[in-house]
């Protein structure tokens, strides 16, 4: 991978971590929001690709669109399965 293209992906997934974390709080700081947003760039690729659309396309708005979906997709997961659990007795 180049370092350029290594670059765009950090600043992709920062701009769409960020922005998810706006819309669906998390906790993971700037740091975890800049992973989840990366990894939410390829979760919106996949749904992008699998409803017959272009996905991630390298370092523009559309692709910054498209990570920011996967991101919040993936922090409603990640809240859906890692939410607070009360033990009742």
């Amino acid at each position: 991978m180049e370092p350029m293209s290594l670059l765009a992906w950090i600043v992709v997934g920062l701009i769409a971590g960020w922005l998810a974390s706006q819309v669906v709080p998390s906790r993971f700081g700037v740091v975890g929001d800049t992973i989840i947003g990366m990894l939410g760039a390829l979760v919106g690729g996949f749904l992008f690709n699998e409803f017959g659309s272009t996905g991630t396309t390298g370092f523009s708005i559309w692709s910054v669109f498209v990570a920011f979906v996967g991101a919040v997709v993936l922090l409603l997961l990640i809240r859906a399965f890692s939410g607070r659990r009360t033990v009742r007795a």
